[in-house]
């Protein structure tokens, strides 16, 4: 069982206290992130399972797009993506806009892996998050929708009360609405 984390100092300056929770956040999302992906295929990493995410998103990609939504250069993709081709998880086709280029294509077998550990992940929200009122699941929601907006809007769009005036932050996050935030392919 973990050890239980102390409590914060009573209301420290609150972004000094929203940079260390957002720091643990992150250092559990990144171990989430592995188990996820482990729970796909064990031999692959949590970028690749990003990878799978996105194009279980947009339905095919060419790799250059992939790399541009994580914001990563095409060989690192590449790594990835040779990996998940090898394990059969996708596959590559033809664009049909430019016949040069290539599209990466999740496989039966890719999209019902991650079908599955997908919902393995909600699953476990929904045991770690049972205790909580509907309410406060739905304002921390809100919030980290807000946050991640952040880094895709403007500032003032972004401090905007009303989310949905803010640009798509899962845009630019696989599986942002409901996933801990898989680190960019590496």
């Amino acid at each position: 069982m973990p050890t239980p984390r102390p409590t914060p100092e009573p209301d420290p300056q609150p972004v000094e206290r929203l940079e260390a929770e957002v720091g643990v956040l992150l250092r559990r999302a990144r171990t989430f992130s592995a188990q996820i992906a482990r729970d796909v295929h064990p031999d692959i990493e949590p970028g690749a399972y990003s990878i799978l995410v996105r194009l279980a998103e947009t339905g095919g990609e060419r790799l250059t797009d992939v790399a541009a939504a994580f914001g990563v250069g095409k060989p690192t993709v590449s790594r990835q993506v040779a990996v998940l081709e090898r394990l059969q998880l996708l596959s590559r086709s033809p664009d049909p806009v430019d016949a040069r280029a290539q599209l990466l294509q999740l496989t039966e077998e890719g999209a019902a892996r991650l079908h599955t550990a997908r919902s393995a992940r909600r699953q476990r929200f929904r045991r770690l998050l049972g205790r909580w009122p509907e309410d406060d699941v739905t304002a921390l929601a809100d919030l980290l929708h807000r946050f991640n907006g952040l880094g895709t809007a403007d500032p003032d769009a972004a401090a905007d009360d009303d989310p949905a005036a803010d640009d798509d932050p899962a845009a630019d996050l696989p599986d942002a609405a409901d996933d801990p935030g898989p680190a960019p392919p590496h």
